[in-house]
């Protein structure tokens, strides 16, 4: 756009992928399309956000497909190569709710801001072009915005590479700092981006081939971002790594291997790509063993409903029952150790100790919460900051968060003194947190004299710099201000000085402020002695206007000082931002401090409410839960009042550490199946429990199939799904790991499937050796209990009731002597013919010793039953019984009948129909 093109508005809409047509740099362009063809060339894979004055432009195949996505009028402007360019837009103002739009269908987009005034480019010539440049890469790993991001979710950006067989996966979030790195083995790759979930992942374009993590990739690829090799390069990592963290050895961020290193330089590498040179500030990456948390696979997570539903929704998920904490970063740390519950036994119980402490102490409980309810989101407010992104209001976040830090440090002391008194011992990890909090009340009473009451969202507004602050901002304020009674105030001396009361002072974009007066007052102006003062500007028609060195002084003060009370502000900000950055680490461990809390205390709060206890967890191979119940499924019958949970013992220890379970379905198999292993999970991300008492010895891998679903996207049935799943648990699962599976060779013919769950019972027992429940309706598998020493038999109690089943949701002793299937089918509402028909090929199958299980043919059944001939019967039946029904209808007349006759007839009817 030229200079002149830069003062055009217009309202439209956003930006877009490439649909086919290249954006190749024609023979003859204009100036403008030139600088634009230049810019996207650089940046092919983003859609290019091209400032023009109030709009954020995309042009050619950008532009088809941002108005696609973001459904808004697709225009044109101009010609090239003799066809139309399509063009849309948004507004700036505007600009991040279309951006958000874009990043969430997975669209990347380049800003391309003015880097100049029109007013500039204009003094090099009419048809000059305005300066441009990207400023920032808006991708889903490196999005800062608080509306972008989910405030109780971590957006996490990975990077994935391999240096001599060596795999590591590094990853960090740009809004909060955190930053982590991990070398990786490829079995475990899927495990770790499931517990992850990151918005984006870097790696070289090479990888993408491999062999060993081909299939993994395939499941993230709309979160890929391949790159060139050379990011990944660990030479140049290293000296990243030493720049960006002013080290000048890496031993004091920790012991990394090639890989990992790597993997951690090209991150930093990606961000300062996207963000044009504004590094945030990052935690010092952590080394994370593959051993310190529960390795969970992918389907594991997605059966167990851990995050969220296997419908893709939060509520309902076991998270959301466990979440009770009242901060963003509170609820993104619950998550992440809800994603990752931990192998130390000494660290679970550190976490336990947390939560004891806030269960007994109720009353400190409850106004610690009350505190932290005021505690703003201070992580992603720095961070923010950090990169030139943050607004007057993040400024006041750091200071509200930090004083209400301050207020729960004394309250906490005060709570620990008490107890020290009376010789309570308190967790010792409180002592820590409380040193983490540390004191910044000068720098909190220095933002509250900063900071105005009112804020804006962003520096541009001004008036954010509260008065009193600043003796010079206040004056050039004062003067921008009261401008409307300065110049008010010389009119009437200018009045007084020439006797014309119609004078008036005025202002336009033109001229300024100008001296008005009436033709027939022109002549006085301009005669001796006014005209010594007042000097000829403009005549027309009906007026004449004048100008005065006194009137030119005063417009110069007052246009500068709203310009200069502006730039004072901004001045005064950047002053802001710098005093809180330099003491960025120290904030950082008081917002993480405060996030710690919230998460025990509001861990105790569940407790407290839902009756859960606290586990013993250690290193033992036991698996002891007493009246365990499922924490999702409890919380539904509470809110819909649907009556109690039935809770159920579980004991895996020693020579009952696989359990076989049979029963019907809808007796509460898998309900059962999933709460054991949510039970372990909640242990180890160390909360309490849904139970009377749990006693769980570490679980190193947890593995669950319950149910499964086709990949055709894969080319998978659902037995091939299953089969895959079931697969990756034979093959990985030890005497430490906890298996649950659910009716295992259901998706293919009786004595395969049989035959699978057979031999992959004999296999967990012989070979993997695990603590595991495996729910199952072949009933021939019990068989099994006399040769395998460590199998115990189970199955859901049912009891029937004038022909009716009903499901007591028990576990008990044993097995079950049949499935009650067709009682479902009947809940379920399959027509009652076919109901009849199910019992009687049932009956005659048992009766006739023709089961499957006996091996013996059933076209015996099939000739000894024809099926044709007894739906025919049954449809007989009906049919005569409806005649009759309908007959005695046609006869009837409603208004003839007396109350006592319609009763009596109604009982006619349902006994005809009920032959």
């Amino acid at each position: 756009m030229t200079a002149a093109e830069a003062d055009s508005t217009k309202d439209k809409g956003a930006s877009g992928k490439k649909t086919g047509k290249k954006n190749s740099k024609p023979a003859k362009v204009t100036p403008m399309m030139e600088q634009f063809l230049e810019i996207k060339a650089a940046h092919p894979d983003y859609l290019l956000f091209y400032r023009m004055g109030d709009f954020y432009e995309l042009f050619f195949d950008d532009a088809v497909q941002a108005s696609e996505a973001l459904d808004i009028t697709l225009t044109k402007r101009g010609k090239h190569e003799d066809e139309d360019i399509p063009m849309c837009g948004v507004p700036v103002h505007a600009a991040e709710s279309y951006l958000a739009r874009l990043i969430r269908k997975g669209f990347k987009v380049a800003v391309c801001e003015q880097m100049e005034d029109p007013a500039e480019a204009k003094k090099r010539g009419a048809k000059a072009v305005v300066k441009r440049d990207v400023i920032r890469l808006v991708t889903p790993g490196t999005i800062t915005e608080e509306n972008l991001l989910d405030a109780r979710q971590h957006n996490y950006l990975a990077a994935l590479c391999v240096i001599q067989g060596s795999y590591a996966l590094a990853w960090l979030d740009i809004s909060t700092g955190d930053f982590h790195v991990s070398a990786i083995d490829p079995a475990n790759l899927d495990a770790e981006l499931a517990r992850l979930r990151p918005g984006e992942v870097i790696l070289p374009s090479a990888l993408l081939t491999d062999e060993k993590i081909h299939h993994v990739l395939e499941e993230w690829a709309e979160r890929l971002s391949p790159q060139e090799t050379d990011g990944f390069d660990s030479r140049l990592a290293e000296k990243r790594l030493k720049n960006y963290f002013g080290v000048s050895v890496l031993d004091g961020l920790g012991s990394f291997g090639r890989a990992e290193m790597a993997a951690c330089g090209a991150l930093l590498d990606y961000v300062s790509e996207t963000q044009k040179g504004k590094a945030p500030k990052l935690s010092r990456p952590v080394p994370v063993g593959e051993d310190a948390t529960m390795m969970i696979d992918g389907a594991t997570r997605r059966n167990l409903e851990l995050s969220i539903t296997l419908g893709g929704d939060k509520k309902g998920s076991l998270l959301s029952v466990l979440d009770r904490t009242v901060t963003g970063a509170g609820a993104r740390l619950l998550a992440t150790r809800l994603s990752a519950p931990l192998m130390d036994p000494e660290l679970i119980n550190r976490r336990l100790d947390k939560v004891s402490f806030f269960l007994e102490e109720e009353a400190f409980r409850r106004q610690c919460r009350e505190v932290l309810k005021k505690c703003p989101d201070m992580e992603r407010a720095l961070s923010r900051l950090s990169v030139g992104r943050g607004g007057p209001r993040d400024l006041a976040a750091i200071r509200d968060g930090l004083a209400q830090a301050d207020d729960l440090k004394d309250m906490l002391r005060r709570v620990c003194e008490r107890q020290a008194r009376e010789q309570i011992l308190a967790p010792l990890e409180l002592d820590e947190i409380m040193a983490h909090m540390g004191t910044h009340q000068e720098l909190v009473d220095l933002l509250a004299r900063a900071l105005a009451e009112e804020l804006p969202t962003i520096i541009r507004d001004g008036n954010f710099i509260a008065t009193g602050f600043h003796a010079e901002l206040d004056e050039f304020r004062q003067l921008r201000d009261q401008s409307r009674q300065m110049i008010a105030a010389l009119e009437n001396d200018y009045r007084d000085k020439t006797g014309i009361s119609a004078l008036k002072v005025r202002h336009n974009n033109v001229l300024g402020y100008y001296i008005e007066v009436t033709a027939t007052h022109a002549d006085k102006m301009m005669a001796p002695p006014l005209s010594e003062e007042f000097i000829h500007r403009q005549t027309l028609a009906n007026v004449v206007r004048f100008n005065s060195s006194e009137l030119a002084r005063l417009a110069s003060k007052i246009g500068q000082a709203g310009a200069r009370s502006l730039e004072l502000e901004h001045e005064l900000f950047e002053q802001l931002v710098g005093t809180v950055l330099a003491d960025w680490e120290a904030i950082t461990l008081a917002a993480r401090s405060l996030a710690r809390l919230d998460v025990a205390s509001s861990l105790a709060e569940l407790a407290a409410g839902r009756n859960y206890v606290r586990p013993k967890v250690d290193d033992s191979l036991t698996f002891n839960i007493e009246a365990g119940r499922h924490p999702v499924v409890e919380t539904a019958l509470q809110k819909e009042q649907q009556g109690h949970f039935v809770a159920n013992d579980c004991d895996l220890t020693g020579e009952n550490k696989l359990w076989l379970i049979t029963g019907p379905n809808m007796a509460g198999k898998s309900t059962f199946l999933r709460q054991n292993a949510l039970i372990a999970i909640m242990a180890q991300m160390g909360g309490f429990v849904p139970a009377r008492s749990a006693h769980i010895g570490v679980v190193d891998r947890l593995f669950s199939r319950v149910g499964a679903s086709d990949d055709l996207a894969r080319g998978r049935s659902t037995f091939m799904v299953e089969m895959v799943e079931t697969a990756a648990i034979l093959n990985q699962s030890g005497a430490r790991s906890l298996v649950i599976l659910d009716e295992i060779g259901r998706g293919t013919a009786t004595y395969d499937g049989l035959s699978i769950a057979w031999a992959a019972v004999e296999h967990l027992h012989e070979v993997n050796r695990c603590r595991g429940l495996f729910a199952t309706h072949y009933h021939e598998m019990t068989a099994l209990a006399s040769k395998l020493d460590n199998l115990s038999l189970h199955y859901m109690k049912v009891r029937e009731w004038e022909g009716e089943v009903v499901f007591l949701h028990e576990v008990g002793p044993g097995a079950a002597d049949r499935s009650y299937g067709i009682q479902v089918a009947k809940l379920a509402g399959l027509p009652t013919v076919v109901i009849k028909r199910a019992r009687q090929v049932l009956d005659s199958l048992e009766q006739g010793g023709q089961g499957v299980s006996k091996g013996r043919n059933m076209d015996l059944v099939a000739d000894e039953l024809p099926l044709f001939s007894a739906f025919q019967s049954t449809m007989e039946t009906d049919r005569a019984t409806s005649s009759e029904v309908e007959d005695m209808l046609d006869t009837i007349n409603p208004d003839d009948l007396a109350p006592r006759e319609a009763l009596e007839l109604l009982y006619r009817l349902k006994e005809l129909s009920e032959k």
